[in-house]
């Protein structure tokens, strides 16, 4: 040993080439590294990355979809309305502060939100024109079927009245002439009249005898005899004339003149009928009991129902008290709700508030664009809340039980 390196001492050049060979073999022995096994590496890092971002993506979506009742709706308090029990019974109509105790032992199958809408809601429009004299319409004002909302100006409408009035007289008159016949004393004249004709007939008839006999015996002149004999032949026709007038007089007037007088009778009845709708109408009466939601008008402007431009209607009213839900439910959820189905509504603007309520009614077609079919949930509202907490196109939330219970 002692030898080796003595003579390693003694050979630098030896000792430096016995050195470069060991480097050698320990790099020899070191394992190879493989640069695809480092890129299928991170290509998997990568994918895991993206299937963890997209559940995330996926789960805030369906929690901002898809509300879930919090643990505060969820608790019934003691003696509520709201509790199953209660839910149960005979009862119609409730407004309660608080929600379902338990999704399973209620029943719960579905939820979902929608939007307050009236079932029926009216805009009330003049059926004639004119300008708006007075006006008893506010918003939030609840008025009953029959109160006078407003009065237009009637100084056209009245005139209309009078004029046709006045023409359905003249009308009647004429008819009831004509549905009398002739009076007694027309009849006498026209008798008296062709007695008088027969006589000067009688007369003409011995002058041209005369006259013909002394025309025969040259006694006349040619023309004299002419004359005598056209003044007899137009005394003849007139005779004639003044016996059909007097035979008429005596049988009266024909039927199609007192059927035209009639038909005249009943145009005129007509117009004062329409002329006095019209005038009726210048006061402006409401159809319904409700609130009136929207004002559409001021005294002073001029209403037309059929105007495209300025005032068209007076204001719109609905009947608070007869409330819808108007919502969409997801096709992949329509099989849970069905008509007559028991639900709980709440208004987001009043979290501790909730209302019983029914499916009304599934509309007939699905909206393509949604993929949902639109839905319509009737809210018993109790008669001392009508417009104080619901109010139309606010937002609410419904919950829909699998228990069914009709509306009475």
């Amino acid at each position: 040993m002692l030898a080796v390196s003595d003579s390693l001492a003694t050979d630098p050049h030896r000792s430096a080439s016995s050195s470069a060979s060991l480097s050698d073999r320990v790099k020899s022995l070191q394992l190879p590294q493989d640069s695809g096994s480092r890129h299928a590496a991170s290509e998997v890092v990568a994918w895991l990355l993206c299937v963890a971002l997209t559940a995330f993506g996926g789960w805030l979506a369906y929690e901002k979809w898809n509300p879930q009742p919090s643990d505060s709706l969820l608790e019934a308090k003691p003696g509520s309305p709201a509790n199953a029990a209660d839910a149960n019974s005979g009862e119609n109509t409730s407004a309660t502060s608080a929600k379902p105790a338990d999704n399973k032992k209620d029943g719960l199958v579905h939820t979902d939100s929608g939007y307050i809408i009236p079932a029926h809601q009216i805009l009330v429009s003049p059926k004639v024109s004119g300008m708006i004299m007075t006006l008893n319409v506010e918003e939030g004002l609840r008025v009953k079927k029959g109160d006078v909302l407003a009065v237009l100006e009637t100084v056209d409408y009245d005139a209309d009245v009078r004029r046709s009035q006045a023409t359905l007289q003249l009308s009647r008159k004429r008819l009831e002439e004509l549905e009398r016949g002739t009076r007694p004393e027309e009849i006498k004249q026209a008798e008296a009249e062709l007695a008088e004709t027969q006589a000067n007939l009688d007369d003409l008839e011995r002058t041209y005898k005369r006259n013909k006999d002394l025309f025969a015996k040259k006694g006349a002149t040619e023309q004299e005899l002419l004359s005598s004999e056209a003044n007899l032949f137009a005394m003849q026709r007139r005779l004639s004339k003044l016996n059909s007038m007097l035979a008429l007089l005596r049988e009266g007037p024909r039927i199609e003149r007192i059927e035209q007088a009639k038909a005249e009778v009943q145009q005129a009845e007509a117009d004062v009928s329409k002329a006095q709708w019209r005038l009726s109408n210048c006061t402006i009466k409401a159809p319904i009991s409700g609130t009136i939601l929207k004002k559409n008008a001021e005294e002073g402007n001029i209403v037309n129902s059929v105007a495209f431009n300025g005032s068209f209607s007076l204001c719109d009213m609905a009947d608070l008290s007869d409330l819808e839900v108007d919502l969409s439910v997801q096709e992949s959820n329509i099989s849970k709700v069905f008509k007559g189905q028991r639900c709980k509504v709440q208004p987001e603007a009043f979290k501790d508030r909730s209302y019983d309520a029914y499916v009304h009614r599934l509309m007939p077609i699905a909206d393509r664009s949604k993929g949902a079919v639109p839905v319509r949930v009737k809210v018993r509202v109790p008669a001392e809340e009508e417009g104080v907490f619901l109010k139309p196109e606010m937002r609410v939330t419904v919950w829909f039980y699998g228990d069914e219970k009709l509306a009475n």
